[in-house]
């Protein structure tokens, strides 16, 4: 079988105009896994009342972020996708699971260069119901639909990798060793309490209290709770952080149900009423930069930690286009290409 590679990342508007940022928001939020409600009921929501306010708020935030060539995250990606191929003998592309270049599209490309074997990574390093298991589902309707010959292998959540985890931390330590910080802060892009149950593969391993999350079950394979706050723990460990020198939370809840928390802007505003003057923060649910952490960390929070009597805010980058990130997504590539298995690699 011939072996080819799709990235998955999230998406974004076309450009900042509100039609089109009407638009990705409309694909986005009409996702049964990142509203998960009854449909008519997420429809009056979204359509009936987000798409008619939040267009023209979003497509704001996105003119601060935007780059001349375009969305950050699809040049990041784009980026990211040249130097993974120039690491490996397969053809890659690169899809969004909201806009373009979509997955269809992806697979199509692929299907037109005789792929019938593909390595499908989103790219997530957490696993959750509105990331990477949105992108499989869809990704794996499409193949049945369109691509019924084609075979794909999913790539697991990697947050517990070794490889990866050693490069996040690296990434992260290179800032930290010019910076005069007090505390870093790990913010996570937050889900609904009631998605980390549903994930729950025993229907009884998760309470969201903490004790579940270091209690050792097969549930933490889909768990995004616990994958975060081991993705913390594994690179404190790496870099011999101190404790209480390093915490975590998670940003960009929606609407009025309990989300995970601690709350980011909460945290960031508490610490700076607290009397530190000082912090950092790193967003590792996103391998690239795009507007939670450009615009939602960099610039809201950092408006926040200063009002609140902070002084130096400093958001550390996601591992965007890094050499050392791009050889480990090869590495991963490569040896599934020579396992030839058929099976997610471990």
């Amino acid at each position: 079988m011939n072996k080819g590679v799709l990235l998955v990342n999230l998406g974004s508007p076309k450009s900042t105009d509100p039609k089109d940022v009407k638009k990705y928001l409309g694909e986005f939020l009409m996702d049964e896994r990142v509203i998960d409600v009854p449909y008519i009921a997420r429809a009056i929501l979204v359509k009936g009342i987000i798409l008619n306010t939040r267009p023209k708020q979003s497509a704001k935030a996105y003119s601060k972020i935007w780059w001349d060539e375009g969305s950050p995250l699809i040049v990041l990606t784009e980026r990211l996708q040249k130097k993974v191929q120039e690491r490996t003998d397969l053809p890659v592309e690169i899809a969004m699971r909201y806009g373009t270049p979509s997955i269809k599209e992806g697979l199509q490309k692929l299907h037109d260069q005789g792929i019938d074997e593909v390595f499908l990574m989103p790219l997530y390093p957490q696993h959750a119901m509105a990331t990477t298991e949105t992108i499989l589902v869809l990704a794996e309707a499409l193949r049945a639909e369109f691509f019924p010959k084609m075979k794909i292998t999913n790539v697991p959540s990697f947050y517990n990798r070794e490889d990866y985890s050693k490069v996040l931390a690296e990434s992260i330590g290179e800032h930290l060793k010019e910076l005069d910080y007090e505390h870093l802060l790990f913010s996570y892009h937050g889900v609904p309490e009631r998605h980390i149950r549903k994930s729950d593969v025993t229907k009884m391993h998760c309470k969201i209290d903490g004790s579940c999350c270091s209690a050792g079950s097969k549930a933490h394979a889909f768990c995004y709770r616990h994958q975060c706050y081991e993705t913390t723990r594994k690179v404190g460990q790496y870099l011999n952080l101190e404790p209480g020198t390093f915490s975590t939370s998670f940003q960009s809840r929606l609407g009025f149900d309990p989300w995970l928390q601690p709350y980011t802007d909460r945290t960031i505003e508490r610490m700076g009423k607290e009397g530190f003057k000082k912090m950092a923060i790193v967003t590792p649910a996103f391998v690239s930069d795009c507007l939670e952490t450009l615009e939602e960390i960099a610039m809201e929070g950092q408006e926040i930690f200063h009002e609140a009597g902070g002084k130096e805010f400093t958001t550390i980058p996601c591992l965007n286009d890094r050499d050392d990130w791009a050889q480990v997504i090869a590495n991963w590539i490569n040896e599934w290409a020579i396992v030839h298995s058929g099976k997610a690699i471990a």
